[in-house]
């Protein structure tokens, strides 16, 4: 069941929740990787066991994201968030992309959700040497960041597609809904946002060049986030789209077209080459900008799927007790033990 909020309906909810964070509990402090001062490692409740519903076939809904110590309390609570709306919850099988074994993170997985069907990939970081350029948030610049445009020649080949996720989202709708989108031979669906000023994802530099822009020839390019994407894994390994980004990462360490991370490339190859998907499926943005993250709030209309992009993450806000309104919607998906406004058994 999808959340639908108006403007309304937020404005109504503005005094409840900042009175509820009043009575917030201040866990550890947190250092800007997003990890407790005393480095110790987090630990999780285990979550309840979500099972299929008599309706369910056999298919198989494959979600790809990835995992880091640091994000891992966002991955936990989207995970979360999608077994407990999935009509089907067995049928997701959950591929996870990381750089450093780190032996508590995989326990952390295993321990809290038992019986979640995962399977586990190390992303080389060879893959991006001297592809990646200095962006506007340090956040940006990690190499698993740019692990999404590897996802065909890191998964087996019986993936032939498959949903991206970012960690610092949470889904309140049955997933199979977005697994279930026409791409209409398309290599990906995602939603659109052209009412964005597509220009500024671009700099001057990019703009003013006589030959660049003519890569947008023939389509209308339109932002749109790549937290959120369903692929074609086989359409993209056979059309080698990874070699098309891989491109423009190169064109950026000689010129600085863009200053954004790994979106920009995704937007070269593919803006306004792509299936469109209802807005509903990435509220993004509610971590505000990407320089000093701050509040922001909901769009009027059916949400599917909120997710906090930009510089602001919930768990950090909620622990620093300067939360923003949106955040104690992310606060019932944590399973952070010391959390503790957290979701309960």
């Amino acid at each position: 069941m999808a959340f639908f909020f108006s403007t309304t309906t937020t404005n109504t909810l503005l005094p409840f929740l900042g009175l509820l964070s009043l009575f917030l509990l201040l866990p550890p402090l947190t250092t800007a990787n997003h990890r407790p001062l005393d480095s110790t490692p987090l630990t999780f409740r285990e979550a309840p066991a979500f099972r299929n519903g008599e309706s369910c076939l056999s298919t198989t809904i494959h979600v790809a994201m990835t995992l880091d110590s640091n994000y891992l309390r966002g991955t936990m609570a989207a995970v979360l968030s999608i077994l407990q709306h999935s009509t089907c919850p067995e049928n997701v099988v959950f591929h996870f992309l990381y750089v450093k074994h780190e032996p508590e993170v995989f326990s952390s997985i295993k321990s809290t959700f038992p019986y979640l069907n995962f399977k586990v990939y190390r992303f080389d970081t060879k893959l991006v040497r001297g592809l990646i350029s200095k962006s506007i948030r340090q956040a940006l610049d990690q190499p698993l960041n740019y692990a999404r445009i590897y996802l065909s020649d890191i998964l087996p080949t019986e993936v032939r597609r498959l949903i991206y996720l970012d960690s610092d989202l949470v889904i309140v709708d049955d997933i199979a809904k977005l697994w279930g989108v026409d791409l209409k031979n398309k290599v990906l669906a995602a939603p659109e946002y052209c009412h964005a000023n597509f220009t500024n994802y671009f700099t001057e530099l990019f703009w003013l060049d006589p030959e660049l822009p003519k890569t947008f020839s023939g389509r209308k390019p339109c932002y749109f986030n790549t937290g959120v994407m369903v692929i074609d894994v086989e359409k993209w390994r056979n059309e080698n789209y990874t070699r098309k980004t891989e491109d423009w990462m190169i064109v950026q360490k000689q010129r600085r077209i863009y200053q954004l991370g790994s979106l920009p490339p995704f937007l070269l190859v593919l803006a306004g080459n792509i299936e469109p998907v209802d807005h509903r499926w990435n509220q993004h943005g509610l971590g505000g900008d990407n320089i000093e993250g701050k509040c922001r709030g909901l769009h009027p209309g059916p949400i599917s799927l909120l997710h906090w992009s930009g510089k602001g993450k919930p768990w950090l806000r909620l622990d620093s007790r300067k939360p923003c309104n949106v955040d104690h919607l992310w606060a019932p998906y944590d399973l952070y033990r010391s959390s503790k406004h957290s979701f309960e058994e």
